[in-house]
């Protein structure tokens, strides 16, 4: 739930994604707050049972065909699971995904805190190294400046974690096949989010020039890390805003916001709307196809 905190508590998105929608939050095994240490005995998962599991909870609350939305890891389970229930997935909101298998580089970062997570637990070795994956420099601090109050509830939140619970999803992650392949054969749209600075930058890219241009964009936020929802949750809200009037979906208009809303017409200047006064690269969206929801 740390990844969604930012975008979600955020007066703003209240007339744009809980007037529109219900929101059900999927849990990786074992991360739930205050989840036991699951059973060693237990095998590992593989991305594609994580998968299937999105399908267990929605056949659970009995729902059909859903929005999803993930960051990274999170993503790239929610990516292969519309590309294996196609009909279940009618829109993809993306923030830093990942679609290829890890470089030798992550391969050898996530090798590393494996070990660690199995032989000390939650140490600082493996916090320092989660939070530089997720945030961007300025964020984290130095020496003269003090790390962020987001950073700090996030080493907070992972102290709170099973360690062995961690470490199995991370081996899950780090056995990924790369999915670049069958991206195009995705039927719903997708609106992609990637922090300039984020460690998986290219990615993003890569992943967004293998889907169907006729339906997707990538958004860049400048001065960010990869979780844009904890980083710049503001910087999301217009980009998913347009995003979603392709499905015929509004903003309440009763709903009071804020003066500085970004999502009230009224108060805003045209030269505020530019993607460079907001810090985004925007590429556009276009949904000139033929869709049913």
């Amino acid at each position: 739930m740390s990844c969604f905190q930012g975008l979600f508590f955020c007066p703003e998105a209240y007339s744009l994604l809980l007037h529109n929608f219900c929101i059900y939050h999927i849990s990786p095994p074992g991360h739930e707050l205050g989840a036991a240490t699951m059973s060693p005995d237990d095998p590992v998962p593989s991305v594609d049972d994580l998968a299937d599991q999105v399908a267990e909870v929605l056949n659970f609350f009995g729902l059909g065909a859903v929005m999803c939305m993930g960051v990274t890891a999170g993503a790239y389970i929610l990516t292969l699971f519309a590309m294996k229930y196609k009909q279940r997935v009618i829109g993809l909101i993306l923030v830093s995904p990942l679609c290829t298998a890890p470089s030798w580089t992550e391969w050898l970062l996530n090798k590393v805190m494996s070990n660690l997570l199995y032989f000390y637990g939650m140490c600082g070795v493996v916090k320092e190294l989660l939070l530089k994956r997720y945030f961007s420099k300025e964020l984290r601090g130095c020496a003269q400046v003090p790390e962020s109050d987001i950073v700090q509830a996030c080493r907070r939140l992972l102290d709170e974690r099973q360690s062995s619970n961690v470490w199995r999803f991370l081996e899950a992650i780090n056995g990924r096949p790369d999915i670049s392949e069958g991206l195009r054969k995705l039927q719903c749209r997708s609106l992609i989010f990637i922090g300039e600075h984020s460690p998986f930058h290219s990615e993003a890219v890569h992943m967004t020039s293998k889907m169907d241009r006729r339906c997707t964009a990538l958004v860049e936020v400048q001065a960010c890390g990869t979780m844009v929802t904890e980083e710049q949750p503001h910087a999301m809200l217009i980009p998913i805003e347009y995003f979603l009037m392709g499905y015929g979906l509004y903003k309440a208009s009763k709903v009071s916001v804020s003066p500085r809303s970004p999502l009230s017409p009224s108060c805003i200047s045209p030269d505020l709307l530019s993607p460079e006064s907001m810090g985004l690269k925007l590429k556009p969206i276009k949904t000139r196809i033929p869709f049913e929801v």
